[in-house]
């Protein structure tokens, strides 16, 4: 530590902190432009000069370590004209546009200006213009340059913190400029953070342009819908009508760093598609009828299957008191444990549940990515989770953290990344398997002798990488560090292997504890509230607090609470029920704000079993394919249309707020599920949102303790880790070398899931619906980027145009599952991930007619490097 006066007030601080860093501590204001938190001192604006004792000139604050017994001032005559004249020289070419500026009312450089400025510029020449109209940089982004102060904020935030390297400055002192390449940012992000982090109206949000004034909005801090990571969104709205998001520095995991769906993305609120008013089937058709005659048509339906199970699917979007009250409904008043949370797979919670319950690290993510190694397991993060990205790279480039990847796609990160192994497509498990097998052999001595006995779990030492290296790199990488993170892709839970994969992340993990690792685990949930739909107990096997069904300890303690019994034995999970449906065992199955129609593999059988359902509720906000198909939809709520809670993939409890009331003759979820107990002569209480939260807090083991005031940042639930009983287990067999191609899906950057399809100014910058493969393998087929191409597999077929990414490995096809018109399902064969499949031109399969297949592999499969002709 080193003592430190400024300003006559003293204090001690850690050694290498700047001179502004000590002086935000004592509350002392030092302005600055250039400055930012997360971003290394640039000392370019020369606004939080300072005087230092013994040093002649004034020192830039923000880039000046402290030293021991350092005296400091700050607001001297000098400085006080120092600012002046840097201001002076600012307005010297600043437009005087505030009357129009989309930055007027919150602009930095007038409130400089106000405090610090000259009340009257000396400067009486014309001013230097670049370009007389402003320009259009993207859909999203129009700048004016002539308003822009060469802070370069938004050139620093583009590349160190989003890795995107969009913008750019060319010239140099006063003619400096910042601009994309050839003038156009069309091969950014779109994240609009460089809009956000602009002192002056220099960058601007084109959405948002000329529609209000920040004194005419009303600001709602809630969280963002769109992905796991959690972040801090403001809302603004103008007479309840949607005007723009932004987000605050100083608040939430993010700190003011948003991805693109998520400060472009909301809009989908005021989306066209919205479910007005009940419905009800009829001579095959649905009608809209009134709520009264809703629950006439429910009410005899229900009374019509009592005699069959019923099952219930929740969407991981809803808040923790609504996946809380859905799971407590099915299980009281439609007496079934046949519950699930996921459209896309089925969770495998026999093993997922012991991982997570002996692993899984609720702490920040900034604190657990701070360790020695962060290894990521499978996915993307860039298109998943972009602001975890953000801050996985801010860690790898400031903090020197060794980040480490094993996944079948490249993403953003490798760039940053310590090691890199690519696997084939469903390759995790074996790849894993060679990690532990590494460390067991190389640990040697240091480990107990009876770790592995007789489980097998050393036997062999699978081929399961690009490269053959791959593993034993990971293990020296896990090896050298004192302390190890391991993230890991929810994409893995799509697979058949996935039990596999998580059992052996489980033998890593039990493995680095042995090994004396500072040891932390988080999943990267794609969806806002996975976490939560899993801690409410929205899963056959599970009840809340992630407690097995069979446990009759924590089963009696909730018929205690709830005053009704629960069914002792787990249920089925969701490709039970579908199978169950198919079979006519099915009387009602409650669909609450999922589309599993178009997400689950298989569209074929989805749709049967759907169809074979005597009774099918669909609570939903927007007209989605399972609506279609429904017997009784009942419009609910949407996302900012009522209140509560989201558990991030950190376990930090969070509140999500009203912000726009709901629209047409839509009803709380809440409200809704009153609606149907009460037709079947029951009540839930609680049936408040308050009141819900605090019997989850008293309920739920891991959200124990907490109340509904939660702060700006929210709170964090708890977690107990218990270590499973040294149970190891043996590796998967040897996976087969593929010489197909294998159709893999997931999120694009530019949404998620199919809610962000519903955003209009989403849409002005999305990608058209793609198919992305690697270099070797179009060449192989003939094909060219941007050509259009045909996808076939065994199920059906689709057409999209073909993205050539030359960072993908051989063999891998990658379709993102964001687009509704494109019915990717149809592909997907049930139990079958990821998917065998044929590419060719579009124009070639017209020419041998749909649904044709070529003659030989040369036509439409590539053939892989060392695959057999």
């Amino acid at each position: 530590m080193v003592s430190v006066t400024i300003d006559e007030q003293s204090l001690e601080v850690e050694a290498g902190s700047t001179v502004l860093q000590a002086a935000e501590r004592l509350g002392i204001e030092i302005p600055t432009f250039c400055y930012l938190k997360r971003l290394p001192a640039l000392a370019s604006c020369r606004m939080c000069l300072v005087e230092i004792e013994g040093q002649r000139r004034l020192q830039p604050s923000c880039a000046t370590a402290v030293t021991d017994g350092m005296v400091v001032r700050t607001n001297t005559p000098l400085i006080d004209e120092t600012r002046s004249s840097m201001l002076d020289m600012l307005l010297a070419n600043h437009p005087l546009d505030c009357p129009i500026c989309d930055k007027g009312g919150e602009c930095e450089l007038q409130d400089m200006v106000m405090a610090y400025g000259p009340r009257e510029s000396r400067f009486r020449d014309a001013k230097r213009v670049f370009h007389s109209e402003d320009i259009r940089l993207s859909p999203v982004i129009i700048m004016n340059v002539n308003r822009c102060i060469q802070c370069q904020r938004c050139v620093r935030m583009c590349e160190d913190v989003v890795g995107a390297v969009a913008l750019g400055t060319i010239e140099k002192g006063m003619d400096t400029a910042v601009t994309g390449f050839e003038g156009s940012l069309a091969s950014c992000d779109q994240c609009g953070n460089c809009v956000e982090v602009c002192p002056v109206g220099a960058l601007m949000s084109f959405p948002y342009r000329y529609k209000a004034r920040p004194w005419d909005l009303v600001e709602t801090d809630t969280v963002c819908p769109h992905c796991g990571t959690g972040c801090q969104l403001t809302v603004g709205t103008r007479k309840g009508e949607f005007m723009r998001v932004r987000s605050k520095w100083d608040e939430g995991l993010n700190r003011e760093t948003l991805c693109v769906r998520g400060r472009f993305g909301l809009d989908f609120v005021e989306s066209r598609d919205r479910i007005k008013r009940p419905m009800i089937r009829r001579d095959g058709a649905l009608v809209p009828v009134s709520w009264d005659e809703a629950g006439d048509y429910l009410r005899l339906g229900l009374s019509a299957v009592e005699s069959k199970a019923a099952g219930g699917l929740a969407s991981p979007r809803l808040p923790n008191e609504v996946l809380y009250q859905f799971q407590k409904l099915m299980r009281t008043v439609f007496r079934t444990n046949n519950i699930d949370c996921s459209s896309r797979w089925s969770t495998p919670f026999e093993t997922l549940g012991p991982l997570v319950a002996g692993f899984y690290t609720r702490a920040p993510l900034e604190e657990v990515i701070g360790n020695d190694c962060v290894l990521v397991v499978g996915g993307n993060v860039t298109d998943e989770n972009p602001v975890t990205e953000y801050l996985l790279r801010d860690s790898a480039r400031r903090r020197q953290t060794g980040l480490l990847m094993l996944s079948a796609r490249p993403s953003r990160l490798d760039a940053d990344a310590r090691v890199v192994v690519r696997v084939r497509p469903g390759g995790e498990a074996a790849s894993l398997a060679a990690v532990v097998a590494g460390l067991v052999a190389a640990a040697g001595q240091a480990l107990p002798r009876d770790v592995f006995a007789d489980r097998g779990a050393t036997s062999g030492g699978p081929e399961a990488t690009a490269e053959s290296n791959g593993p034993d790199r990971l293990v020296a990488a896990l090896l050298e560090g004192r302390s190890v993170t391991v993230l890991v892709s929810a994409d893995l839970l799509r697979s058949p292997e996935a039990r596999a994969t998580l059992q052996q992340l489980r033998n890593l993990l039990q493995l680095l504890r042995i090994l004396g690792k500072d040891l932390a685990m988080q999943f990267l949930f794609d969806r806002a509230n996975q976490l939560g739909a899993w801690d409410m107990g929205v899963l056959s096997a599970a009840l809340p607090g992630l407690r097995p069904v069979n446990d009759d300890a924590a089963r009696t303690a909730l018929v205690r609470a709830w005053g009704a019994e629960i069914p002792p034995e787990p249920g089925a999970d969701l490709d039970a029920m579908l199978a169950l449906c198919n079979e006519g065992r099915v009387g009602a199955l409650y669909i609450a704000g999922s589309d599993p129609l178009m997400a689950y593999p298989d569209r074929g059988f989805v749709k049967r079993a759907l169809d074979a359902t005597d009774l099918l509720i669909v609570q939903d906000t927007f007209l989605t394919d399972t609506v279609g198909v429904a017997d009784v939809v009942l419009p609910a709520a949407g996302y900012g249309e009522e209140t509560g809670t989201f558990t991030n993939n950190e376990g930090r409890i969070q509140k999500v707020c009203k912000f726009r009331e709901p629209a047409f003759e839509a009803r709380g979820n809440l409200a809704i599920f009153d609606f149907v107990a009460a037709l079947r002569n029951q009540a839930l209480q609680p049936s408040m949102q308050g009141e819900i939260f605090r019997e989850i807090a008293r309920l739920v083991p891991a959200y124990q303790g907490l109340t509904g005031g939660l702060g700006a940042d929210g709170a964090f639930t708890t977690a107990d880790p218990t270590p499973p009983a040294g149970e190891f287990f043996a590796p998967p067999p040897n996976p087969n070398a593929a010489d197909r191609l294998m159709l893999v899906t997931g999120n694009c950057l530019f949404h998620n899931g199919y809610l962000s399809e519903r955003s209009e100014i989403l849409n002005t910058v999305a990608d058209d619906p793609y198919v992305e493969m690697s270099a070797w393998d179009a060449a192989q087929l003939c094909l060219s980027d941007r050509d259009q191409v045909v996808v076939r597999s065994a199920q059906g077929e689709l057409r999209a145009q073909l993205k050539v990414n030359r960072h993908f490995p051989p063999g891998l096809v990658f379709v993102p599952e964001n687009y509704r018109d494109l019915r990717l399902n149809s592909l997907m064969r049930r139990g079958e991930y990821p998917c065998p499949v044929e590419v060719q031109k579009a124009h070639a399969a017209f020419a041998t007619g749909v649904g044709a297949r070529p003659e030989n592999r040369g036509q439409g499969i590539a053939e892989l490097p060392g695959s057999s002709p």
